[in-house]
C-alpha cells in the first residue's frame, strides 16, 4: 500500500453501523485517509471505539501521540511530503488549546488537514456533573477561527457527515489549510434507528482548483516575452517531477534569473545556472542586485511579495506579475499579519 493512496476496496468491510460514531468512522475510511493522529480523550470516546471495534482497527490506523500539538504537527509533516491531508482528533476545548500553535503553523504553511474536535453534550440537560461542563463550549472553534479555513459544530448524525464532507473538500482545495469539525458526544453515542447515507466524496487531491483567467495569463505572457531582465520569485510549488521540469523550462525559455525562499521549500534546483545564490529567509546581496536590475518580476505563489520588493527598491519602472493564492486565502482567514500588500498584479 502506498502512503496516501489507500485502496478502499482492499479493506475488509466493517460491520453495519449501530452508533453515530460508526458512520463517522465509515466516512474516514471512505476518504482513503490512512492514519488519524490523536491523543485519546473522553470527548471523542465514541469515535475511538468505532475506529477500533466497528472498523476492526484496520484503517484508518490510529497514531497515538503524547500531546495534541504533536498530533497536528505530525499531520503537517505528512501533508508536506505527500500533498494529502491526514485526520487529527482533538479532545474538546483543552485539546484544541494545546494544538492551537500547531494549527497556526499549518495555516501559515497552507497544508491540508482534517481536524476533528469534540464536545460534551451541547444539550446542557444531558451533561454529567462537572466533567462535561468543563469540556463543553458554546463556540469551541472560536479559539482557532482566525487561522483555519472553515469550521462547523453540527448537532445530528447526518449534519455531521455533511460537515465532514465539506471540511474534507475545503481543506484540499487551494489555498489549502486545516478545517475543523466539532463532534457532539450525544451525536457520537446516538443509537441509529435508520440507515444513514454517506456523502459522495473524492479521494486524493481535489479536482477543482483556482485558476487564472485566460486574459491574465496572456497579459503576463506578453510581459515576460518582451522582458530584457526577467526575474522569477519561485515560491510554493508542486513537488511533482514534471512540474519541476516545467519551471526549469520556463526560466530557460525567457532567460530569467530565479530566486527561491527557504520558507517555501524546494521549488527549483539551486545548482541550476539561472538560480541566484544566497537564498534564505530574506534576500541576500545577490538577490537584491537581481531584483533591482529586473524589468519584469514573476512571483509564483511567493511568500510576501511586497516585503521582498521593499528589500530591493529601484527608481526604474518594474512590472510585477503575482501568480498566487493570497487573495482567496485572505478571504478565508482572519490573521491580519498575513494579508499585507501581497496582491500586486501586472
Amino acid at each position: 500500500m502506498k502512503i496516501g493512496a489507500q485502496k478502499i476496496e482492499e479493506i475488509p468491510s466493517p460491520k453495519s453501523a449501530e452508533w453515530g460514531s460508526d458512520t463517522i468512522a465509515d466516512f474516514l475510511r471512505n476518504t482513503g485517509i490512512p492514519f488519524i493522529a490523536l491523543n485519546p480523550g473522553a470527548s471523542f470516546r465514541g469515535l475511538h471505539d468505532s475506529l477500533v471495534n466497528h472498523l476492526n482497527a484496520k484503517g484508518p490506523d490510529m497514531i497515538m501521540c503524547l500531546h495534541e500539538e504533536h498530533a497536528v504537527a505530525l499531520a503537517h509533516g505528512y501533508a508536506k511530503v505527500t500533498g494529502l491531508p491526514l485526520a487529527v482528533a482533538l479532545h474538546s476545548n483543552v485539546g484544541l488549546m494545546h494544538a492551537s500553535m500547531a494549527i497556526f503553523n499549518a495555516y501559515c504553511d497552507r497544508v491540508p488537514m482534517l481536524i476533528i474536535g469534540a464536545n460534551g453534550p451541547l444539550d446542557a440537560a444531558k451533561r454529567r456533573p462537572w466533567i462535561d461542563w468543563i469540556h463543553t463550549s458554546a463556540d469551541q472553534p472560536a479559539i482557532v477561527r482566525n487561522y483555519i479555513k472553515w469550521d462547523d459544530t453540527p448537532t445530528s448524525v447526518n449534519a455531521s457527515l455533511e460537515s465532514l464532507a465539506r471540511a474534507w473538500d475545503i481543506a484540499r482545495t487551494a489555498p489549502q489549510g486545516p478545517t475543523y469539525v466539532v463532534l457532539d458526544t450525544e451525536v457520537q453515542e446516538t443509537p441509529l434507528s435508520e440507515k444513514t447515507m454517506q456523502p459522495k466524496i473524492t479521494v486524493g487531491l481535489a479536482k477543482d482548483q483556482s485558476a487564472a483567467s485566460a486574459e491574465s495569463v496572456a497579459r503576463a505572457a506578453t510581459l515576460l516575452a518582451s522582458a530584457k531582465n526577467p526575474v522569477l520569485l519561485m515560491g510554493r510549488g508542486s513537488k511533482d517531477l514534471e512540474d519541476f521540469q516545467r519551471r526549469i523550462r520556463l526560466a530557460e525559455e525567457i532567460e530569467a534569473r530565479v530566486i527561491t525562499d527557504l520558507k517555501a521549500g524546494s521549488s527549483f534546483p539551486t545548482k541550476h545556472p539561472a538560480h541566484v545564490p544566497g537564498s534564505g529567509f530574506f534576500l541576500g546581496e545577490r538577490g537584491q542586485e537581481a531584483l533591482r536590475a529586473a524589468d519584469v518580476v514573476l512571483a509564483l505563489d511567493w511568500i510576501d511579495v511586497a516585503g521582498t520588493l521593499r528589500q530591493a527598491p529601484t527608481g526604474e519602472s518594474r512590472k510585477v506579475v503575482s501568480a498566487g493564492l493570497d487573495v482567496p486565502g485572505h478571504e478565508v482567514g482572519g490573521v491580519s499579519g498575513l494579508v499585507k500588500g501581497e496582491n500586486l498584479r501586472a
